[in-house]
């Protein structure tokens, strides 16, 4: 059968690959064409556009590039008519695919996956309007979207674990490298414990909240902060915030060793808070937004959850402390940051936590779980 998946981000490209290695073990004839990146690229297929000319963040990024935007989506449905798929799967990036599926299930009778379902229980529920219409079968990476969804608004969908799960379970699996090994091939110091930096995806993230982050982090001398260089964004772009940091080093594609390495972490929201978590790494949530009086004043007013970070979301409780709109400050990232490090039942409660968080995502075998019901599913 032949597929058609559209991702928006790395995060995305990396569990439509691994959804990808699945569908080839169910359908040995599985072809793949994509709006994707390199991870998807490695499983094989055709990759029409990379995720690096779609993620757009913001209302002036969005703006500016509006031109762009919608050509790439002209292009991609006009991609998906003449390729005839036996099935659109969307993964996440809700303003783009959601746009769509709408299109593609008024010209075809292409039925339409999502994989990832959109956060749509935090803002914007309003499109759930569209995806009854729109979407066939939702596929949940997160328990508590099965309440949302089929109890809140009486539509089905199939909670099948979450990727992450699968991707850092494999990870602890293979990975064997002792902390002075991951030193000396980075080339950082194995005198000083490590603060890990995970400061976003995109540009606009970075921008945001790495100097914050740097700032406050900077100030514990007795450790070392290591950056995780986002996929996608080029190295130069980071020399405008650690040029004239010493006490800063660089490294790419290496998150997970990272984490697996790291004493505590600054992370911003989206998945790396999950990931941090999973890895048991202590970690402070440091958000920036503009006109944070205003923002945090419309967050309890538009906003229908409580929380930002997936770790708090999934346990409806504050166990990661979130630093958001005008609790984001220099000042408080280094309170909550020197509790991470010196308060031992700081951490430990937070650990405990994450045991839960884990718990309650299931065992591994999200990406196999979905394969098999997609491809059982088109086979009727």
């Amino acid at each position: 059968m032949k597929y058609y998946l559209i991702v928006g981000e790395a995060s995305g490209d990396l569990h439509a690959s691994h959804l990808m290695d699945s569908l080839k073990r169910e359908d040995f004839e599985a072809e793949f064409r994509f709006f994707g990146g390199d991870h998807m690229e490695a499983v094989g297929g055709t990759l029409v556009k990379h995720y690096r000319e779609l993620a757009y963040m913001g209302i002036g990024p969005v703006l500016l590039n509006l031109r762009t935007i919608l050509s790439n989506m002209k292009l991609c449905k006009k991609d998906i008519l003449q390729w005839n798929p036996d099935v659109v799967i969307l993964v996440d990036y809700p303003g783009f695919n959601l746009n769509i599926a709408k299109y593609i299930k008024r010209k075809s009778r292409i039925p339409i996956y999502y994989y990832i379902s959109p956060k749509i229980w935090a803002w914007k529920e309003y499109r759930i309007k569209n995806i009854k219409r729109d979407v066939d079968e939702l596929f949940s990476i997160l328990p508590f979207e099965v309440d949302f969804f089929e109890k809140k608004h009486n539509y089905p969908i199939h909670y099948i674990g979450n990727p992450t799960v699968d991707e850092i379970t494999q990870f602890n699996l293979n990975y064997k490298e002792p902390f002075e090994g991951f030193i000396n091939r980075n080339n950082l110091q194995s005198e000083k414990p490590i603060i890990a930096l995970l400061a976003g995806s995109r540009k606009q993230e970075i921008k945001d909240n790495l100097p914050s982050m740097i700032k406050a982090a900077s100030t514990f001398e007795n450790y070392q902060l290591v950056l995780a260089g986002a996929p996608g964004i080029d190295i130069k772009y980071y020399d405008e915030f650690i040029a004239q940091e010493a006490s800063v080093k660089l490294i790419f594609n290496q998150t997970y060793e990272l984490l697996y390495h790291s004493k505590a972490a600054l992370v911003t929201s989206g998945t790396a808070t999950l990931e941090t978590a999973l890895f048991g790494v202590p970690q402070v949530v440091c958000y920036y937004t503009p006109m944070a009086c205003l923002i945090s004043y419309l967050k309890k007013k538009i906003l229908s959850v409580r929380f930002i970070s997936l770790v708090n979301l999934i346990l409806d409780e504050e166990v990661v402390k979130e630093l958001v709109a005008d609790s984001f400050s220099v000042e408080n990232i280094k309170i909550e940051l020197a509790k991470l490090l010196n308060d031992d039942t700081c951490r430990k409660d937070m650990k405990r936590g994450y045991q839960e968080v884990y718990n309650r995502l299931g065992e591994p075998g999200a990406p196999s779980h979905a394969a098999k019901i997609m491809v059982e599913l088109l086979n009727k």
